[in-house]
């Protein structure tokens, strides 16, 4: 039994999964998302960790999720510029505070994915490897993901040349290449190795 079920069973409910994408790029905000699923969901046994599925099955989730009915999402982005201002553990937990706050249900507990917790409204819990072991984590996961991805997609168009919508901003050879071509453009972490 996972630690969400657990506190399901105990009657600490609603509670609410919390996770992040986006900490390692060079490149593009930090997204964190937030996702209480009723403990009744359907989508329980489908949600994964993001980084087991394929973009397409993510794209499918994702939409199932953001569909249903029983399902409540937060989300929160901190950008390329405050990351750089407050550095990208501090953006990262702005970002999650933010997540569960955009919820329009509000939880007695948060599950938060690693070993730090932000400032919650709520009682918070750090589950490290949670994206693998808590439904409520994987499914943040999961939107956290996408909506970044589709940003950085965005990103691509506005800001050509780079390869954001092959990389999403990630440190690959060809983004480097790409900064060392064309500078650092206004979505840039500057703080960031390889583009300072």
């Amino acid at each position: 039994m996972s630690l969400e079920e657990d506190l399901i069973s105990c009657g600490s409910w609603p509670l609410c999964g919390v996770d992040e994408a986006g900490r390692g790029p060079l490149a593009g905000p930090v997204v964190a998302a937030a996702v209480i699923m009723a403990p009744s969901s359907g989508l329980r046994p489908v949600v994964r960790d993001s980084k087991q599925l394929s973009p397409n099955r993510r794209e499918e989730i994702f939409d199932r999720l953001c569909s249903s009915e029983d399902v409540c999402i937060g989300i929160s982005m901190v950008d390329a510029g405050a990351i750089d201002d407050v550095n990208i553990l501090q953006a990262t937990l702005k970002a999650m505070e933010k997540a569960v706050l955009d919820l329009s249900t509000k939880p007695r507990y948060a599950l938060i994915d690693g070993n730090a917790l932000p400032k919650l409204p709520c009682k918070g819990i750090p589950v490290i490897g949670g994206d693998r072991t808590e439904p409520s984590i994987s499914a943040a996961s999961i939107i956290a993901k996408v909506t970044r991805d589709r940003l950085m997609i965005r990103m691509d168009a506005q800001y050509p040349g780079y390869g954001f919508a092959r990389h999403k901003g990630y440190p690959t050879s060809a983004h480097l290449e790409a900064i060392r071509r064309l500078g650092a453009c206004p979505i840039h972490r500057r703080t960031f190795k390889g583009v300072c």
